[in-house]
């Protein structure tokens, strides 16, 4: 699956970031790492971060394929971003999320959803840094998985969350994903900067 046509429109704001503040750019729950891989291809520092260490070994083989130059701009973070939920338990009581005290040129999420989070990823984005989310919304129930509502934003949700940001861009609807099987998907998507 190629990378996220949302990355290459707004490829030369995240260049310009980079230029700028050389601080890394974090894509949270990369899976295989195709959008992160392509920033690294694009000489942007990405740290590739997601719960499963067998995911970040194969995103590690794909980056051993590029250039060295490129390789050196990868770093690979294995971490449970749910662990936050934790935070009242009495065994640790003085849980942090992991984002916490951390700082990233741009935060990228794609087909991930974890509702408390979104305050953190607010949170660990240098002023005027930027975020790229997409995820699925509810009526992504109606055209196939997931159906957990836990993991589909409601109509509005993710614009809402980041209407104290600038937004550049913002999306909300079905997409054709495959022609040749006409398969869709519906999702939102928002490219939002962070007020300085």
């Amino acid at each position: 699956m190629p990378h996220s046509a949302l990355l290459q429109q707004y490829l030369s704001s995240l260049q310009a970031l980079k230029a700028k503040e050389q601080v890394p750019v974090l894509d949270l729950a990369c899976g295989h790492g195709r959008n992160g891989l392509y920033l690294i291809e694009n000489n942007i520092p990405v740290i590739f971060a997601d719960v499963k260490g067998e995911i970040l070994e194969q995103v590690k083989q794909s980056v051993e394929m590029l250039a060295t130059d490129k390789q050196k701009l990868a770093h690979f973070w294995q971490v449970d971003f749910e662990l936050i939920n934790a935070a009242s338990s009495a065994s640790a009581p003085d849980h942090i999320s992991p984002l916490q005290n951390k700082l990233f040129s741009a935060i990228i999420v794609f087909r991930y959803l974890h509702r408390p989070l979104f305050e953190q990823i607010k949170a660990a984005i240098i002023p005027g840094g930027m975020v790229i989310y997409e995820t699925f919304t509810e009526q992504q129930a109606l055209l196939g998985r997931p159906k957990n509502s836990d993991f589909l934003l409601k109509h509005g949700e993710l614009a809402s969350i980041f209407s104290d940001w600038k937004i550049v861009h913002s999306f909300e609807g079905i997409v054709d994903v495959s022609i040749q099987d006409n398969t869709q998907q519906a999702i939102a998507q928002i490219v939002a900067i962070k007020p300085n």
